[in-house]
């Protein structure tokens, strides 16, 4: 038996790596209104020591121009989802991830990571992960790319819970912390 109907949006997040899986490169996550946010991240030069970094499909100049800081990555989750449990495609993944841009200052993570499909009890061991699939084949976006992986999860959670907000996309490029770092 299903419980009672929830409209609220859970929070959503997806990290896209390097391959070496650790290495943060782009980050996304929802807001409560479904909005997405989304950007690139700059790599730190201590991220960097090693020769065989791999910085996926992006150039370091790329990361570097377009990318924000991750100490600004960091004020920015934290504006969003103080102490909350976030639901990712790839905990471990996303985990390593988030431990590495908070390590850099030294800070403990403040979100909690969890499968997505643990939001969905009533489905079957599987039936989240074929269904996340057939989505992202459906919407023709990519897999890995974390705003593709946050924008799938919450379509598939509009889907699986009737009444909840369409998403719609809100690139996060650092302009938004403009106006925040001067009242710090």
């Amino acid at each position: 038996m299903a419980g009672p109907e929830n409209t609220e949006i859970p929070g959503f997040i997806a990290v896209e790596t390097g391959e070496d899986g650790g290495l943060p490169l782009a980050i996304a996550w929802t807001l409560p209104d479904g909005r997405v946010k989304h950007t690139l991240i700059q790599p730190d030069d201590d991220w960097l020591d090693n020769e065989m970094v791999s910085l996926g499909e992006y150039s370091l100049e790329e990361l570097n121009s377009m990318g924000v800081s991750p100490l600004d990555v960091i004020r920015e989750l934290e504006n969003d989802h103080f102490s909350d449990t976030l639901y990712t495609a790839g905990v471990s993944d996303d985990e390593a991830a988030i431990s590495r841009l908070f390590d850099t200052y030294g800070l403990d993570p403040f979100v909690e990571l969890a499968p997505a499909e643990s939001l969905y009890l009533e489905l079957e061991p599987g039936d989240w992960a074929r269904a996340r699939g057939e989505l992202f084949g459906e919407l023709g976006l990519e897999p890995l790319r974390p705003e593709h992986e946050v924008a799938v999860m919450l379509n598939l959670h509009q889907r699986l819970a009737p009444g909840v907000a369409p998403p719609e996309a809100n690139p996060f490029d650092g302009r938004l912390l403009d106006g925040d770092d001067a009242d710090d």
